[in-house]
């Protein structure tokens, strides 16, 4: 994302009240345990295995590992990932 963007992108979190996630596309994981996770705000998914997602991002890729991963939900922009997970880590590009 460019500075400038960015720079708005803040002053409408601060000023606004506006969600960072929301304006600055950033992504929005919510987990329960181990064994949920729900990702919002992916710009597609690059790799799927039995132990591993990776995601891409607007600033890169997130890869999560794991085992058992199970893709419950698939939207254009939200997963649902069952499994039980290790890691989280973020891949800039």
């Amino acid at each position: 994302m460019k500075k400038w963007q960015q720079r708005i992108g803040n002053w409408f979190t601060e000023h606004l009240d506006m969600p960072a996630d929301v304006v600055l596309e950033l992504p929005r994981i919510t987990t329960i345990g181990h064994f949920h996770a729900y990702i919002e705000n992916h710009r597609g998914l690059v790799l799927f295995t039995d132990n591993e997602l990776r995601l891409r991002l607007n600033t890169g890729f997130l890869r999560i590992t794991g085992e058992s991963f199970v893709l419950k939900v698939m939207l254009p922009e939200e997963i649902l990932l069952e499994g039980k997970m290790k890691e989280f880590k973020f891949i800039d590009s």
